[in-house]
């Protein structure tokens, strides 16, 4: 549990290095570009050669937390030397000859530690060391926090207008389907009743030509009169 915890913290100080880099890094201080992150773990694997000894040096700011650990992978025995030395020059963890082994100082007066591993013991087999160091700053941390919870608030509140615009689109979109829907509709029904009107208007054309045809015919008989002196003559 405490690994996958330390793992969390790795990831979200990956997260957060990545934005700051550029600024912490082109600045003139003379601090580590680091110095104001809130958490800053390094995980390494090392090899320490027989007779040889290593030490790595990490740069802590006042009142965070110092947690060094290391662990013998392979070789020889499988065993190493581990020595922490405080800023002021104590050695605040000695040497052990063991597998593994942790130290932890969890309100640093500030300044760069010590952390040697030692293979003098070993006179002919090299080892294979995994080094882990990590420095903590709750205060930081906890400001990092609540500027998360901030920041996931102030996108709550944008995805909550963007979800009100989202809704006021859709009922923008339903309003224009719904018109289309009946302009549709009434373009069909003003074609319908063009081509009724037009089809009974040339119905009731002929209709009217018709009956004018007739009464001009029946007319036209009405006033007939036959030639009878021509038939006499013959």
């Amino acid at each position: 549990m405490a690994k996958q915890t330390w793992q969390m913290f790795t990831f979200l100080l990956l997260k957060f290095g990545l934005l700051t880099l550029v600024d912490d890094v082109s600045s003139s201080s003379p601090t580590p570009w680091y110095e104001n992150l809130p958490a800053v773990t390094m995980d390494y694997k090392v090899h320490v050669d027989a007779g040889k000894e290593d030490c790595y040096y990490q740069f802590v700011q006042a009142g965070a937390t110092f947690f060094a650990s290391y662990q013998v992978l392979k070789g020889g025995d499988g065993m190493c030397g581990f020595a922490v030395r405080h800023p002021n020059g104590q050695i605040v963890h000695p040497y052990e000859w063991r597998q593994s082994a942790e130290y932890t100082d969890h309100s640093s007066t500030g300044g760069y530690y010590s952390v040697c591993i030692d293979n003098q013991f070993s006179r002919f087999a090299g080892k294979l060391v995994n080094l882990y160091m990590s420095v903590i700053r709750y205060d930081k941390w906890e400001q990092y926090a609540k500027e998360i919870e901030e920041l996931n608030m102030n996108i709550q509140n944008f995805t909550s207008s963007i979800m009100n615009v989202e809704r006021n689109i859709n009922d923008i979109l339903q309003h224009q389907y719904y018109s289309r829907a009946r302009e549709s509709r009434d373009y069909k029904l003003l074609q319908n009743n063009n081509a009724y009107v037009l089809r009974w208007s040339l119905i009731q054309i002929l209709a009217i030509a018709a009956t004018g045809g007739l009464q001009v015919y029946f007319l036209r008989k009405l006033f007939e009169v036959k030639d009878s002196t021509r038939k006499s003559r013959i």
